[in-house]
């Protein structure tokens, strides 16, 4: 007689197991990996506007205000960068660094 072989309900459930574990593990990873993403593209817009604040007085003798320097296709021709966490890029009247004010940056 022709009998079928198939999965038992043990094995099915050592598989789901051993997914969840997997998953389990893999989870926080990603999540750890994503806001250490979001802050490397924070610093990497920051050093950006940080060079372009520079040029930009080399070329006037004058520093600029952040909302001059974004609005000056020259120098940012998209305007200004986004902060992938929700900051706001302000730019110091003393130092001319740009900073964000999103929490850990």
């Amino acid at each position: 007689m022709y009998r079928k072989r198939g999965f038992t309900l043990i094995e099915l459930l050592v598989v789901v197991a051993i997914l969840g574990v997997l998953a389990a593990i893999a989870i926080p990873r990603i999540v750890q990996s994503l806001t250490t993403a979001k802050l490397n593209v924070c610093k990497t817009n920051r050093a950006i506007m940080n060079t372009q604040v520079e040029l930009y007085y080399h070329d006037n003798d004058s520093y600029p205000s952040l909302a001059t320097l974004t609005s000056d296709a020259n120098y940012f021709p998209d305007g200004l960068p986004v902060c992938p966490s929700s900051g706001t890029y302000t730019l110091d009247g003393t130092t001319y660094r740009v900073s964000c004010d999103a929490t850990g940056h």
